[in-house]
């Protein structure tokens, strides 16, 4: 057995739970695969979601797991609440509001504070500013086209062993899409567009924006100031820096859930409803054992490079945005809660930041 393979082995479990937390995580992803599946679903064809919710399923047929769902998630340090109101002396207040990076009408709809906040606000920031113009961001995107595609002979076949070939080839076939079509994809991107249910892709052949993106827009019409956190190459070069075996059994792992990958979505977007950010890690670790130490490494890491490091980086520009005042900070949920989310490093580079709804 090759070394890449044994790692891939030692990872595949935790694979597809850290490709979901992706999918929330990387809006420049999220946005590029959907450029791609925008034009393979037609307009009219907007199939209803049928996703469940597992977190239910779990209180009613495992209650114990349920219960440590919920232990594991009241242990997390910032863990509750989506909107945050951030102060600094001889400036107006700012807010941080998590989002999530969906068109989803139960997303889209700002809680009465949230909006109360956002109203308010003189600057509107998000993530990157790169996704409000398409035409630019596809052309960035063909700057740097190894980000998205493979530049070399590598195909996502010669990457794939024969058993997981023919699994990966149904499931993509299953969901409309050729293998030869995506066969110079990068493994994140396909994964991106794999999780997405078919109602999202849907919503968003019909023009529906996601979340960040509808508040960037509504910002715009009332002539808000807009600023961006990170750029969209910054976004794919993190997800680009994990191997490659860990985004292919990301993948594989993915396509083997079938249907019931719409039940994650599902719970994850209950989850967020109820601003309980705390709990997605444990959710996905409910769902996916990560395999004790070994899956535990690939949590870290994940945690480190795509997570953690971008915090920081987002730390940094939002600090100077507080300190003008007045402030709408959008980015995704995922970066708010824990020791070394946004509201902690916040709260390091001096500012009072307190829960606001």
């Amino acid at each position: 057995m090759s070394t890449n393979t044994t790692y891939a082995d030692r990872i595949g479990r935790a694979g597809l739970a850290l490709v979901s937390l992706a999918n929330m995580l990387f809006l420049a992803v999220f946005i590029a695969a959907l450029l791609f599946a925008a034009g393979r679903v037609a307009a009219d064809d907007a199939p209803a979601c049928h996703g469940s919710d597992m977190l239910a399923a779990f209180a009613a047929d495992k209650p114990q797991v349920m219960a440590e769902i919920r232990a594991q998630a009241d242990k997390v340090p910032n863990g509750k609440g989506l909107l945050w109101r951030i102060e600094h002396e001889g400036a107006k207040p700012s807010w941080l509001f998590g989002t999530m990076h969906m068109s989803d009408p139960r997303v889209l709809k700002l809680p009465q504070a949230a909006q109360a906040a956002f109203d308010a606000a003189g600057t509107m920031v998000i993530e990157t500013t790169d996704i409000l113009d398409q035409a630019k961001m596809t052309a960035a995107l063909m700057a740097r086209p190894e980000l998205m595609m493979f530049t070399d002979a590598t195909t996502l076949s010669s990457l794939l062993p024969p058993e997981d070939k023919a699994m990966v080839e149904q499931e993509l076939e299953r969901r409309g899409i050729a293998l030869e079509s995506v066969q110079k994809m990068q493994p994140w991107m396909l994964s991106a567009l794999v999780n997405m249910p078919a109602c999202e892709l849907a919503r968003k052949a019909q023009g529906a924006p996601l979340l960040d993106m509808n508040l960037a827009q509504e910002a715009q019409k009332a002539g808000k100031e807009l600023a961006g956190l990170e750029t969209m190459a910054d976004q794919l070069e993190a997800m680009a820096s994990l191997p490659m075996d860990f985004h292919l059994r990301g993948l594989v792992e993915t396509l083997r859930l079938g249907d019931r990958m719409e039940d994650v979505m599902e719970t994850m977007v209950r989850i967020y409803l109820a601003g309980d950010t705390g709990m997605f890690r444990p959710f996905f670790e409910a769902v996916v054992p990560s395999d004790g130490e070994e899956g535990e490494e690939g949590y870290a890491a994940f945690q480190e490079k795509m997570i953690d490091a971008r915090n920081e980086t987002m730390a940094d520009g939002a600090a100077a945005l507080i300190e003008k005042g007045n402030a709408f900070i959008a980015v995704g949920a995922l970066h708010l809660a824990g020791e070394h989310g946004l509201v902690e490093l916040l709260r390091q580079r001096g500012f009072r930041v307190e829960p606001a709804g």
